[in-house]
């Protein structure tokens, strides 16, 4: 048996890892700084290294890239499937604020509510219910 987790590099680990505190009704469980770690340069000190985070029963784990600009692509799409239909109505709003939707959340062909976007960071999101 395996666990996955999605690992997301960012321009700014803290200020995305907020925003998922917040569209997904999360919680940051810690944070490790470079600061942390052996014989890093001091200009990456505060960098985030390693951020969890917590949310409808997900782990997401974060870090700042230090290495130029992350850049978003259309090879996936994360996927949050929920029994009420309510919770991920809020979850999709939350989600799209300032981001982009490609499908609106509403009723599919198959019976179930689906919507995807892509979030203010470029991430793809797909939230679909049971039903």
């Amino acid at each position: 048996m395996a666990v996955f987790y999605p690992y997301f590099f960012c321009d700014d680990a803290r200020e995305q890892a907020d925003f998922y505190t917040y569209a997904l009704d999360g919680e940051v469980v810690s944070i490790q700084t470079f600061e942390e770690a052996p014989d890093m340069p001091s200009e990456i000190k505060d960098n985030v290294m390693h951020l969890a985070l917590k949310a409808k029963g997900q782990h997401f784990f974060m870090a700042d890239r230090i290495e130029g600009k992350t850049i978003s692509g259309n090879q996936m799409d994360l996927t949050l499937e929920f029994k009420e239909e309510e919770e991920a109505r809020e979850v999709f709003r939350r989600l799209s604020e300032e981001g982009r939707v490609f499908m609106p959340f509403e009723k599919m062909f198959w019976g179930a509510m689906f919507g995807r976007l892509e979030d203010r960071f470029g991430v793809r999101w797909q939230i679909v219910t049971e039903h």
